[in-house]
């Protein structure tokens, strides 16, 4: 979907293909026909965004193969779709049985991120639309927070400097620049936007940050502040990932604590964080556990809905989410152009029906709410 802001700028809004468990290209393709495309048709809609996640084996193939590539983009065009955006965070196996950890691997001190990320920007340039001339991918804030040395800190940034080269490069040789957005996240070695301003250098031509709302409501971070925090440090946001946490008001409470109980689950990382206190956990059952003191307002690392709230007495961090829509779109000057929708968990969500209708159904639904939200603020869809 495309809305036009009053300045003029272009913006493009996408969902997120890393709710499908699909590592091979045919897979990605099968996606198009099965999810994207009813999508589409529910919504009305000529051209639909999809940020496509591409998993390592998928990049390999299409980096060697332009045929693949070529096969990809028809695909793309003859669902009506556009490709703007890539979620580069998940490498691979992002649908195992067991993700935790392993999401953050390989990190920016590896070379193996590097050539990953380099090549989703190459695959970019011969899937962007032809009326668009630049794009985005999101990438994981740096590494995990430990082990970490100032010798990695150094590797880091020098490995952010080549990118930042390599990018200009690319967008000398094709005319289509690719931006890179550095997503801080919970746990990370950059989990708030203060730390992004810390160990992310600002005034690269092609480096910024992905404003992930969810992780921003996580770090209980004023949408309002934590941009200008970024604006200070050269930072642009170069795609927002419109996402909602889990927010339980009374943790103590035995009713809240036995809703919570029901989002725990194994495959995916829920960092726990406490209003007020300062060190948070890295997964959800530890706070249950007794590793937070419940005597404040928990939010959790848990992409819910955006349109629908949790049962009570829990409910979304939805207001952080419509606080960053408003601060990036609702003054003069549009911040960013790419949004993209990433509620990853449907297949984990407790009283989620796990069948394709019921999936089509909620990724319509968030794009419907998207949608209205941004006429809200005033931007005019363009169909």
């Amino acid at each position: 979907m495309r809305f036009r802001h009053r300045d003029g700028t272009l913006v493009h809004v996408a969902y997120c293909t890393n709710v499908h468990p699909a590592e091979d290209l045919d897979g990605v393709i099968a996606q198009f026909t099965r999810y994207a495309r009813p999508i589409r048709d529910r919504l009305g809609v000529n051209r639909l965004g999809v940020g496509l996640w591409l998993a390592r084996p998928v990049a390999d193939m299409l980096t060697a193969d332009p045929g693949e590539l070529l096969r990809l983009r028809r695909a793309v065009d003859k669902a009506g779709l556009e490709v703007v955006t890539i979620n580069g965070f998940p490498y691979q196996g992002f649908h195992s049985e067991v993700v935790k950890h392993d999401v953050y691997h390989p990190d920016w001190t590896q070379p193996e991120r590097m050539r990953y990320t380099l090549d989703l920007a190459r695959i970019l340039t011969r899937l962007l639309p032809d009326d668009v001339r630049h794009g985005s991918i999101s990438t994981l804030p740096v590494a995990w927070r430990e082990p970490w040395s100032a010798a990695q800190e150094e590797l880091a940034r020098r490995r952010q400097d080549r990118l930042d080269r390599e990018l200009i490069a690319l967008a000398s040789a094709t005319g289509r620049s690719i931006r890179v957005a550095f997503e801080p996240e919970p746990g990370c070695l950059v989990e708030s936007t203060a730390q992004a301003a810390e160990h992310l250098l600002g005034d690269r031509r092609f480096l910024g940050v992905c404003l992930d709302a969810c992780h921003l409501a996580v770090g209980f971070e004023d949408p309002a502040a934590a941009l200008d925090r970024l604006a200070a440090a050269g930072l642009p946001v170069v795609k927002l990932q419109a996402s909602c946490a889990l927010q339980a008001d009374q943790p103590a409470d035995p009713e809240t604590r036995k809703a919570l109980n029901a989002f725990v689950e194994p495959r995916f990382l829920h960092q726990t964080r406490e209003r007020g206190v300062a060190a948070g956990v890295d997964d959800l059952d530890a706070a249950l556990d007794g590793e937070l003191p419940g005597e404040h307002e928990w939010r959790v690392h848990y992409h819910v809905p955006l349109h629908a709230e949790p049962a009570e007495p829990l409910r979304s961090t939805r207001p952080v989410l419509t606080g960053a829509l408003e601060t990036l779109f609702g003054g003069e000057r549009a911040l960013t152009d790419h949004v993209e929708v990433e509620t990853y968990t449907w297949e984990v969500l407790p009283g989620h029906t796990r069948t394709k209708e019921a999936l089509i159904n909620g990724i319509v639904a968030e794009l419907t709410w998207t949608r209205d939200e941004l006429v809200r603020l005033g931007l005019k869809e363009e169909n």
